[in-house]
């Protein structure tokens, strides 16, 4: 029985990846910890363990400790801040994790830095610029076509987003991110996109491609309560697959790093010519609602494991997007996610509309 410690393990990505490890081939003893108390106690883990911030001296400590005292083998992270941090410490972390290198996470945790890189390739990106107290925002807005898309450089679930038509609301919004830290320089205005995205969560070793699964966002869960209408949970997701999406999801990773190892979660919208455009790649963790695709019949955290294991996983027939297209995974709070179909969601509008003709 493998023994994995899952960090953060109270958050609602933890809680996918959990259930998909509960329901692959083989049994394991999942330990979890959770900087929050509160969290640490819906954690669905066999044991668990409150643990300090990342930032606190004594996390590797709090840590290792709890590697030994629980035997375990492998650690994984699914947030943002717990992933820098295993990966920039995995030397002093005594048990396995599996990142790629630690300049890829670096680079793929900075948007602007990811960016950069993504023009150099020559990939479509959205027109960008990193924002200073010394930019004009009048000439950046005029720059971008009169809209523009304001969002913090790191962080996830549209942290600092807001879509943005004149110089005020630009201001006062960047204004207001004081509370969080200074703004200038962490902050970039980009061309603003269309609303429709997808993700092709992606799984590689040793520079090779594994598996790899696109997914369609239909809707942001929540979005009525968001400025920016983005909330990062997903309400409803359709898997989906496009020729032109593998290629420049592809090429997003490999313009970052050639030789990627572990997991590549490349976000992209689409631009008015239809064109996805990558915006971010999450890396070293799955999305948030990864439990579709295992439900659906793909577990990618199970073969995550077997791969930061260094064992061996079955050969896929299909490695590029192996599920069928039209699955939907539709999801709220409090409600348990459901697995269907889009011709089941579009037979209920058309019995509705049936209905509605003959009264």
């Amino acid at each position: 029985m493998k023994r994995i410690l899952v960090t953060g393990a109270g958050g609602s990505p933890s809680a996918n990846f959990i259930r998909s490890l509960r329901a692959a081939n083989e049994e394991y003893c999942i330990i979890g910890t959770d900087a929050d108390k509160y969290y640490l106690q819906r954690a669905e883990v066999d044991r668990r363990y409150l643990a300090p911030l990342a930032n606190d001296p004594k996390y590797i400590d709090f840590l290792n400790y709890i590697i030994e005292k629980e035997e375990v083998e492998f650690v994984h992270a699914q947030n943002d801040v717990e992933v820098s941090f295993l990966s920039e410490n995995r030397e002093k972390i005594k048990a396995k994790t599996f990142f790629p290198a630690k300049e890829t996470v670096k680079i793929l945790q900075d948007k602007f830095e990811s960016f950069k890189l993504w023009e150099k390739a020559g990939i479509k990106v959205p027109k960008t610029q990193l924002i200073t107290r010394d930019t004009d925002l009048g000439i950046l807005l005029d720059e971008m076509g009169g809209s523009m898309w304001l969002r913090a450089i790191s962080g996830a679930g549209g942290r600092g987003s807001l879509p943005v038509y004149d110089v005020k609301s630009a201001k006062n919004w960047l204004d207001f991110q004081e509370k969080n830290g200074s703004w200038n320089g962490n902050f970039t205005a980009s061309e603003l996109l269309e609303p429709e995205t997808v993700t092709w969560m992606s799984l590689w070793k040793d520079g090779e491609l594994v598996v790899a699964q696109g997914r369609k966002r239909l809707y942001w869960e929540l979005a009525k309560i968001s400025p920016s209408g983005v909330t990062g949970a997903t309400g409803t997701g359709l898997t989906y697959s496009s020729e032109e999406l593998d290629d420049i999801a592809r090429r997003a990773v490999l313009a970052v790093d050639d030789k990627p190892d572990g997991l590549f979660g490349v976000d992209m919208a689409y631009d008015k010519n239809g064109v996805p455009n990558p915006t971010e790649i999450n890396i070293g963790r799955f999305f948030t609602t990864h439990e579709f695709f295992t439900q659906a019949g793909l577990n990618m955290p199970e073969m995550f494991v077997k791969l930061g294991y260094n064992e061996s996983v079955p050969v896929l027939e299909k490695n590029t997007n192996p599920l069928p297209d039209g699955l939907v995974w539709i999801r709220g709070m409090d409600f348990l996610p459901v697995l269907s179909d889009i011709n089941t969601v579009d037979a209920a509008v058309a019995e509705r509309d049936s209905i509605l003709e003959k009264l």
